[in-house]
């Protein structure tokens, strides 16, 4: 019986562009489980609540429900341990919780400001309305206001991506020689920016843009399956 995970959507529900579903969605891909995606909508909250969960992504395998995606990748490890490890040992669990915080505070928080002001228009307008208005009274200000002069703050994002290049050039994947759920974290807010907003947050030059390219194509294409706009 395949996992089932509630994964969010825009308007079109083929368009999933949570960075935390996405971690969770590859989670599942490397452990090879096989998963019954459901789109899920800001609007839906009552169907997710039924799980006791408030956010996405969750997940349903048997009669238990796991929510948050770090929790979730905590779940399959343990749960199914004979399958390909996510953390390769207890000191990569380790530093991967690490870069789990790092990867919210510096990547999504970061990419936020180039990307927020163009995600209302893929939602419908109900959720599109929650969106704005709860966003624009987390930053204080309109979305527009946010990402205002992004072409030039994408440079001081860009910086800050400076330990990401350092650890790619000993290795294809922050991983090793193949991903590991360190991948998955950093990678999900990534693939968020592209599946949101057509504005490139990397230069084609950048090493960390040839480790997304490998991204995309790892798990048999999973992330450049989806619908997205680079």
């Amino acid at each position: 019986m395949p996992i089932t995970l509630y994964d969010l959507s825009g308007a079109d529900p083929a368009r999933r562009f949570s960075p935390y579903c996405w971690r969770a969605r590859l989670a599942l891909a490397h452990k090879g489980l096989e998963v019954e995606t459901i789109p899920w909508r800001f609007s839906e909250r009552d169907t997710i609540a039924a799980h006791g969960a408030e956010k996405v992504p969750v997940i349903l395998d048997g009669g238990r429900s796991v929510h948050d995606s770090w929790r979730i990748a905590e779940y399959l490890e343990d749960t199914y341990p004979d399958r390909p490890s996510l953390f390769g040992g207890e000191g990569g669990r380790a530093l991967a919780r690490f870069l789990n915080g790092w990867a919210d505070a510096a990547l999504v928080g970061g990419m936020a400001r180039l990307v927020v002001s163009d995600i209302p228009a893929l939602l419908d307008p109900i959720d599109a309305a929650y969106f704005i208005e709860s966003r624009e009274a987390r930053y204080g200000r309109s979305l527009a206001e946010v990402t205002a002069g992004r072409e030039s703050q994408v440079a001081a994002f860009r910086e800050t991506l400076i330990p990401l290049r350092l650890a790619l050039r000993r290795a294809p994947f922050l991983h090793g020689d193949a991903p590991g759920y360190a991948d998955a974290i950093v990678f999900g807010p990534f693939q968020w920016a592209r599946c949101v907003s057509a504005f490139p947050v990397l230069e084609p030059s950048d090493p960390v843009h040839a480790w997304r390219e490998r991204m995309l194509d790892a798990y048999g294409g999973v992330a450049r399956a989806a619908p997205a706009f680079g």
